[in-house]
């Protein structure tokens, strides 16, 4: 089985799965599109930003997963998220979106923050 991923204008691939959990997550809230940036925070530098949405700012960027689903990336977190897959996992009993970004060079134990080279 393999993972199909949607290729962005930049840095970000988005699996299937992830995709699918946006646009559940997306009905339930009434909402058209999922907005991610960073930010400061935590003890190693920065931490991922979601948030659902119905429009983005005007310099971000946007792509359109193949479900419809709009998904925009804040124009100071493009250089963070370069080369990073977007995916839904298991861990135990929980789904939980991962960021797998390349980029990392450390993280915090909690896992609320990572820092970049």
């Amino acid at each position: 089985m393999s993972v199909e991923t949607f290729e962005f204008e930049g840095p970000l691939r988005v699996t299937a799965a992830a995709s699918e959990h946006f646009r559940n997550s997306l009905a339930s809230a009434g909402k058209t599109a999922v907005r991610i940036s960073v930010q400061e925070s935590g003890c190693t530098g920065f931490k991922y930003v979601m948030e659902e949405v119905d429009n983005g700012e005007s310099d971000d960027a946007q792509m359109a997963l193949d479900n419809g689903i709009q998904l925009f990336v804040a124009a100071d977190a493009l250089e963070f998220l370069r080369g990073t897959e977007l995916d839904l996992s298991r861990e135990g009993i929980n789904k939980v979106l991962k960021f797998n970004n390349p980029n990392v060079v450390a993280e915090c134990g909690c896992g609320e923050s990572f820092s970049v080279a």
